[in-house]
């Protein structure tokens, strides 16, 4: 009888099938991508022409002494603290971060899983400096910088870069784990340091607020695409070895 009932409900509510659900999931992920791309091609026209100014001033200005720009708002040591924090979106630091879960992934004889994270990572890079080179925004003249810069604006490689690995990173620790609650804190883990480096950025003066949420989009949307790239992989059986693609 109730075999019938949920013969009967699945005929009704055919996406509620589990197939189904999840190449929904799948279309959804490729629509948030391609919004993503559309999105950013937009923001990178409009702050071509101006129009994204006054609320990246005002957001920046936020930030600082109205009576001295110069001094960014807060105590000496939340100055500091700032430093620290965006050095966790810095090359070196996420290379480091990178290198040591490859080195763990491939001691585990991971090695499709070690790909996906070189792969996804570096590719995230290369994204990184050509969007750079592309759009060439120069970096906040209406602030002091209180961090050392030597590239473009457009995006925030910290935050682009950061929702990137520790997007990544935290969605693979997250598949490794069983308890529901323990794969919440990982990803949430992932999202909290992605956002605290971006506005680290901003605080420091060392970008309009547009280029770290453009970075935002553009590390989450490239993350995405990884993953939905590797799952596809996995469908075809072309990653190799079973506990592999548990693993991704």
């Amino acid at each position: 009888m109730a075999e019938n009932g949920t013969r009967r409900w699945h005929d009704i509510m055919p996406w509620r099938s589990s197939w189904n659900w999840a190449e929904f999931r799948i279309l959804f992920a490729i629509a948030l991508i391609a919004g993503t791309a559309f999105g950013i091609l937009q923001l990178g026209s409009e702050i071509s022409a101006g129009e994204t100014r006054a609320f990246d001033e005002a957001i920046l200005l936020a930030f600082r002494n109205p009576a001295d720009h110069a001094d960014p708002i807060g105590p000496w040591w939340l100055e500091v603290m700032m430093k620290d924090v965006t050095s966790l979106g810095s090359t070196v630091v996420l290379t480091l971060i990178t290198m040591t879960a490859i080195g763990y992934l491939l001691i585990e004889r991971k090695f499709a899983a070690a790909l996906f994270v070189l792969v996804a990572i570096g590719g995230g890079s290369l994204l990184s400096t050509l969007l750079k080179i592309g759009f060439e925004r120069p970096r906040p003249d209406l602030v002091a910088h209180a961090a050392e810069v030597y590239t473009a604006s457009f995006p925030s490689g910290h935050a682009l870069m950061s929702a990137v690995t520790y997007l990544t990173l935290g969605a693979l620790l997250a598949r490794l784990q069983q308890r529901r609650r323990l794969k919440l804190y990982f990803l949430g883990v992932a999202v909290f340091l992605t956002a605290i480096i971006g506005v680290s950025r901003v605080y420091l003066g060392v970008h309009w607020p547009t280029d770290v949420l453009a970075g935002w989009c553009v590390g989450a949307a490239w993350a995405l695409a990884c993953w939905l790239v590797a799952r596809w992989l996995q469908q075809r059986g072309e990653v190799e070895g079973e506990g592999e693609v548990s693993s991704l």
